[in-house]
């Protein structure tokens, strides 16, 4: 937890009222997402109950399995889920944009929008990716045969599931996570984790939480004692009554899970917020794409090259993330800044015709000072970047205490045209106050990985020769 959320954990429950983390919206949401609620049977490992769907909040869609340890009603549950989201999945194949690629001198082409499917929490999540592995291998014939319908479902899954993990995607978010990247409640982590709790602190007070905890959970766990005295009974006696009480248990998280859409829609969105969405555009694309011309599920595990290449892609997805969210909310900087990693000041000084001719070729180097009163931490050499101008870079030349401050001496390349003259703008100019920071989003290319083969026995390569 950070230093500025934990103040606002403390200040929210001083107050009795969540408080804002957040001055911007850090998420695509979408015109038209699928929400989906599953449901679970305690005790039984990955025994779908129950999942209420769809698109419209005023028209939930009810899927139950009435008895759950039966697998030939596990999957015609799974053939019904395939027939509400799979189309919905697929609605978004049609109209493409160009994309113009390599330095404009050729275009690929993606999907003009993407899906966006929402679910109540984390374990919402994990759910429907263990449904996605048990049913993307199945077969269509032979020996228990299922429909086509539910091998596709699990690949459609285990795709979502596998986006979920990647920082800034936006195509398979939680509810809950969603609230609390935006809002801090007086209530630890884990009781945040309850969706009618979180929403009653934003949107009522720690009074309405207290009450929302005795409220129905969001599933995919359901409460031991509604297992007790409720469900059970209902299932053992083939209870024709079981779709009413789920329905009844569901229905409190699908309203709350449209009224915080609702909440993050009020929210502006940041500015690199559609950057992202592109990229959860070109993955859905590329899937698209992949189901259309083999739609091999995808392996159980992943080989040792393709593990660490989905790791390094994690990792600077996850960078990439932090610094974005950073650059688009003030409120997000400020950690930053209180880290000693990001400074604010004002331009008092600013030579931007100055032309650096000690190399082969004379090139463009504007100078600029910034006096700043905050703590500077940053030494001479180091690059710092402006979120006014993420493609410029400004090294630190000299660092000079004050009797206010600091002034920072620094000089500019890149982002100003490719003339000894600076395009208008481009250059800070006097008067104009500037934040600087370590943080960048420039490009960090990908490691070379050896092929499969090339590695050695312990990671799936051939045997070594005796």
């Amino acid at each position: 937890m950070s230093t500025l959320v934990a103040l606002a954990r403390a200040q929210a429950f001083e107050a009795g009222r969540a408080q804002p983390i957040a001055t911007v919206r850090h998420l695509h949401v979408h015109d038209r997402p699928f929400v989906l609620i599953p449901l679970a049977m305690a005790g039984e490992a990955n025994a779908p109950l129950a999942a209420m769907v769809g698109t419209v909040a005023s028209e939930p869609r009810l899927l139950v399995v009435s008895q759950p340890r039966n697998r030939d009603e596990r999957f015609a549950f799974a053939a019904e889920l395939a027939g509400q989201l799979v189309p919905y999945l697929e609605s978004f194949a049609g109209e493409t944009e160009a994309v113009p690629v390599d330095r404009g001198r050729d275009v690929r082409y993606r999907f003009v929008d993407a899906p966006q499917v929402w679910v109540p929490n984390s374990g919402g999540v994990d759910f429907l990716r263990l449904l996605g592995r048990s049913t993307r291998f199945r077969r269509v014939d032979g020996d228990y045969p299922v429909p086509p319908s539910v091998p596709l479902l699990g690949r459609w899954l285990t795709f979502l599931a596998g986006s979920a993990e990647m920082p800034g995607s936006a195509l398979f978010p939680t509810t809950v996570q969603a609230l609390m990247l935006h809002w801090a409640t007086g209530q630890s982590g884990a009781e945040d984790n309850h969706l009618g709790s979180l929403l009653a602190w934003i949107e009522s007070g720690a009074e309405a939480a207290r009450e929302a905890e005795r409220g129905p959970v969001a599933g995919p766990a359901t409460d031991p004692d509604f297992d007790n005295h409720v469900l059970t009974p209902l299932i053992a006696d083939a209870d024709p009554g079981l779709p009413k009480v789920l329905h009844d248990l569901l229905l409190p998280t699908w309203a709350g899970m449209w009224r915080a859409l609702d909440l993050l829609r009020g929210l502006p969105p940041g500015a690199r917020v559609a950057s992202r969405w592109d990229g959860d555009r070109d993955a859905y694309s590329a899937y698209v794409q992949h189901l259309a011309e083999d739609g091999a599920p995808q392996p159980r595990r992943d080989g040792a090259v393709a593990a660490a290449a989905r790791l390094q892609r994690l990792e600077n997805a996850a960078a990439r993330y932090a610094v974005q969210r950073a650059f688009d909310d003030p409120l997000v900087m400020a950690e930053y800044r209180l880290a000693g990693a990001a400074f604010g000041g004002v331009v008092t000084l600013a030579a931007p015709d100055r032309v650096d001719d000690t190399g082969k070729r004379p090139v463009l180097r504007p100078r600029i000072m910034v006096a700043t009163t905050e703590t500077v931490r940053v030494e001479a050499g180091a690059t710092l970047t402006s979120p006014a101008r993420p493609a410029q870079k400004a090294k630190v030349i000299s660092v000079t205490a004050t009797a206010t401050g600091y002034d920072v001496l620094l000089e500019l390349s890149g982002g100003m045209g490719r003339k000894l003259v600076a395009e208008p703008g481009s250059v800070p100019s006097v008067g104009e106050t500037l934040l600087l920071t370590t943080l960048s989003e420039a490009y960090r290319p990908g490691a070379a990985f050896p092929e499969p083969a090339d590695t050695p026995w312990t990671h799936g390569g051939p045997p070594t020769e005796p």
